[in-house]
């Protein structure tokens, strides 16, 4: 999921030090973007398997999962969105790194929220998702240990946002109709003028 409060991290120096800085930050930011899969990718609609058991290589992925995702400036990542059909995600909760591996929704609240959404895998799109206020979800850690969150906004609308990643779901199948109408156009790659 796409951190849009903050999506540039933008120095106000005057000084060229500052502005190199920031230069270096956002190539860092779009190198990271260019090994996330982007819409139309088929591998981002496919439902991810449950993960037989947490070793040494599910670790390493999520390591670069995470640094994958800081580097992006998001504040979640799933598998799926790496190309790996695993059911786990990686997020930060207010301020910490978080990994949920074989993840469910034990319990969700009844009231909701409808805020604007972005998506590390649909650059450039924002549309309006209603979700649940606070969750409680489980699942294991890093350490394959069992772990049980319960979580209100905006960390409750990481992991539903994420958890759809592990089903195939995309926010523009969970916006209204209009919202979603405007994402498609920009998803859609423009015809060039004077092309045949």
């Amino acid at each position: 999921m796409a951190d849009h409060d903050h999506p540039h991290d933008h120095d106000h120096d005057d000084d060229h030090e500052g502005d190199d800085e920031a230069l270096e930050r956002e190539a860092r930011r779009l190198v990271a973007l260019s090994r996330i899969r982007q819409y139309g990718d088929p591998v981002l609609r496919m439902r991810a398997r449950e993960v037989e058991g947490v070793d040494d290589d599910l670790r390493r992925l999520i390591e670069r999962m995470t640094e994958l995702m800081h580097e992006a400036k998001g504040v979640g990542l799933a598998a799926t969105q790496v190309g790996v059909l695993s059911r786990l995600f990686v997020f930060v909760d207010e301020g910490e790194d978080r990994v949920l591996v074989n993840p469910v929704i034990a319990t969700r609240s009844s009231d909701t929220d409808r805020d604007d959404e972005g998506c590390l895998s649909l650059r450039d799109v924002l549309v309006p998702v209603e979700r649940s206020n606070a969750v409680t979800i489980q699942g294991l850690d890093a350490a394959g240990e069992r772990l049980e969150l319960t979580l209100e906004l905006p960390s409750a609308r990481v992991v539903q946002h994420e958890l759809d990643h592990l089903d195939g779901v995309l926010i523009i199948d969970r916006t209204d109709e209009e919202s979603r109408r405007a994402a498609l156009a920009t998803l859609r790659p423009q015809p060039v003028l004077g092309a045949r």
